[in-house]
């Protein structure tokens, strides 16, 4: 057997040798070998991470350089544009009209002015701070460090304060991200918008918000919203939309805003008319312009004086026993007594002293209390001073009374007829339908000629107030009444139970508190009366003095001047009831300044032929006796005449105690009645 030749096998050489450490990975963190490294403090960490988070504050810093901007440009224009466009709205709507129309290009102009001196003050004001600003950046520029840092950050921190997503907004009120004012609570008023919205479309109304919930500074809330119908239609609903709220049709208004769609609701959270308010004649009385600026009577809802204007209108107000009516006249007439140009008409409805004041300044043209006859004459005495008014009108070749003619045509005749149904209900009197019917006449056609009627009741019913009449009365206020029908005779038929204003669903019902239909305001709406006290603060004396200086000096107190009325009541009854006659407690009488020179003989008579009997003892008295107790000249014959004339009638027959039989002579009775309708004393 043969074998294979063995062959040496070589062994490898080993070597001891270090590990290498690894090479590191692009990209990789690697934990850092050997000694401790120092690391960032944590408060550096925490600005190190906020500011990357923030991106440096650079979006919040723009977007409140942005708001400022914004801000800047609506401080500017403010909400003079607006006020200018609605003063020329109105100017457009007085076309036709050329005092009033007057009046709104002067208010134009205004409203003008007022803008270029806002925009001239806040030009001012913004170059201030251009300047101070300015001055900084140059600081910042050419400035060492120590400046230039400080100021960086007062820029950046600036911008980044009013970019902050919730900030404080203009005088102190919280604005929302988008810089649109929130109410004060600060809170995103989107649960008080959907409430109105809800409220809104439980009447059948849609709604998109324009200006959300807004408290304001009063504790009132506004919010503006487009509708999809008009702002009169959702008026007709107010209070559906009060209750649909949880409040008093009194705490919520709605007014027209931009356009006929657009409604502003406003809402209280307290009855505005809870408290009475003081007349503000009281604490300052003065004169009064009644036919431009008109006559303060009370307030609306917003707080708002309320005025009346006494140009072209009747006026009617009614109300139950006690529902206030009478202040809201005696308002009335206390303001129109301070314009001399008015010449104030008084018929009382009752026997008390309620408009005694006014006659005792002689500031009550005519005054008389309950005489259906002697009213009936004044009616007569007005439709012909309405035919002399109407032909001056007709000379001048105007068509109804102006301003600048109201004294040519002799004043603004305005005529209260209290209690109106004392002269006008069914069967009151024998002279009620003529009455009736000139009433009816003056509320026609007498607006143009200066005649104004102002009309209260406590009983409106049609044969109170006819249709003819009621509707010819376009100042209406309805305060407390018993039923609908009643409402409705006041304001207008069908507006009660249809939705509308209902003076028979006071609740409370308050004093002077009632539905106002003022058609300078445009529309119906609640109004309260002020207090005016004449019983117990004789607030009503005190301002008739003011009154009546007025009058004085412009030569218009009773007596004054040549009143045609007064002298046709003169001449058709025989009495005057100028200034509430001659003792001015509104009987009528003969004044001494009326009395003519055989008048005052007359009445010179019947005096001495009382004192005669007075000297005998007794009520009867022949004509010789009383004439020699005259004396010289007096003769029996001249004494009878006198008291014929004067009427006490002829001689009747008379029982002389003492003597036998009846002769001829005069009883005190009838020559008291003559002397006392002769000289009204």
């Amino acid at each position: 057997m043969t074998t294979a030749p063995q062959q040496q096998i070589a062994r490898p050489s080993l070597t001891l040798v270090k590990d290498e450490p690894p090479q590191p990975v692009e990209g990789a963190v690697v934990e850092p070998q050997g000694a401790e490294v120092a690391t960032r403090p944590e408060w550096l960490t925490a600005i190190y991470e906020h500011a990357r988070t923030h991106r440096l504050y650079a979006p919040q810093i723009s977007r409140g350089y942005g708001r400022l901007v914004r801000r800047l440009i609506d401080g500017y224009h403010d909400d003079h544009p607006q006020m200018i466009a609605t003063a020329k709205a109105d100017r457009k709507a007085a076309r036709g009209d050329a005092h009033a129309e007057a009046r709104a290009h002067r208010l134009v102009q205004d409203r003008r002015a007022d803008y270029r001196r806002h925009r001239l003050f806040y030009a001012l004001k913004t170059g201030g701070w251009a300047a101070f600003a300015g001055t900084g950046v140059t600081v910042t520029t050419i400035g060492a460090p120590v400046l230039d840092i400080p100021l960086a950050l007062a820029a950046l921190g600036l911008g980044a304060w009013h970019g902050r997503h919730c900030t404080e907004g203009h005088q102190g009120l919280p604005t929302n991200i988008d810089g649109a004012t929130l109410p004060a609570s600060g809170i995103a008023p989107t649960a008080g918008d959907e409430r109105v919205l809800t409220a809104l479309k439980g009447l059948g109304f849609n709604g998109e918000i324009i200006q959300p919930l807004t408290r304001q500074p009063d504790g009132s809330s506004t919010m503006t919203v487009d509708l999809d119908d008009t702002v009169t239609a959702l008026k007709s609903k107010s209070e559906a939309l009060a209750g649909a709220l949880k409040r008093d049709a009194s705490m919520v208004d709605v007014s027209k805003g931009a356009h006929a769609n657009q409604a502003q609701i406003w809402m209280a959270d307290a009855d505005p008319f809870e408290d009475t308010r003081p007349s503000p004649l009281v604490q300052n009385p003065g004169p009064i312009d009644a036919w431009t600026t008109g006559v303060p009577v009370g307030w609306g809802k917003r707080g708002n004086t309320v005025r009346l204007l006494i140009r072209n209108q009747h006026t009617l107000i009614g109300g139950t026993t006690r529902s206030g009516k009478g202040v809201g006249m005696a308002n009335l007439l206390v303001g129109a007594a301070m314009d001399p140009r008015i010449n104030l008409r008084i018929v009382a409805g009752k026997e008390n002293g309620e408009f005694d004041a006014l006659a005792r300044a002689d500031v009550a043209a005519t005054y008389f209390k309950p005489n259906p006859t002697r009213l009936l004459a004044l009616t007569r005495a007005l439709i012909a001073d309405m035919d002399r008014r109407n032909r001056i009108l007709g000379e001048l070749g105007k068509s109804k009374m102006t301003e600048d003619t109201i004294m040519r045509l002799g004043g603004i005749e305005l005529i209260v007829i209290d209690e109106v149904a004392t002269y006008t209900s069914s069967g009151s009197h024998d002279e009620r339908d003529q009455l009736l019917e000139n009433l009816m006449k003056i509320a026609a056609v007498a607006t143009g000629a200066g005649i104004l009627l102002v009309l209260t009741t406590q009983l409106p019913q049609v044969d109170v107030i006819p249709t003819r009449l009621s509707m010819n009365c376009g100042t209406k206020w309805a305060m407390k009444v018993d039923s609908g029908t009643q409402s409705n005779t006041i304001l207008g038929s069908g507006l009660a139970g249809s939705g509308g204003p209902d003076a028979s669903k006071f609740d409370p019902p308050r004093p002077g508190l009632g539905w106002l239909n003022n058609p300078f305001a445009g529309g119906t709406d609640l109004a309260r009366s002020f207090d005016l006290d004449e019983d117990e603060r004789g607030e009503v004396t005190r301002l008739m003095k003011y009154a009546a200086k007025l009058r004085a000096d412009a030569g218009r107190l009773a007596g004054q001047w040549d009143d045609p009325i007064e002298k046709a009541l003169l001449s058709a009854t025989g009495l005057s009831s100028a200034a509430g006659g001659p003792n001015r407690n509104g009987v009528p009488g003969r004044a001494a300044h009326q009395v003519t020179p055989a008048q005052q003989q007359q009445a010179e008579a019947m005096r001495g032929a009382l004192a005669a009997m007075d000297s005998l003892g007794r009520d009867v008295a022949q004509t010789k006796e009383m004439a020699e107790f005259i004396g010289e000249p007096m003769t029996a014959d001249a004494l009878g005449a006198l008291l014929r004339d004067g009427g006490a009638g002829g001689t009747v027959k008379i029982t002389i105690p003492g003597q036998a039989g009846r002769v001829n002579g005069y009883q005190r009775a009838d020559i008291a009645d003559a002397l006392e309708f002769l000289t009204g004393a």
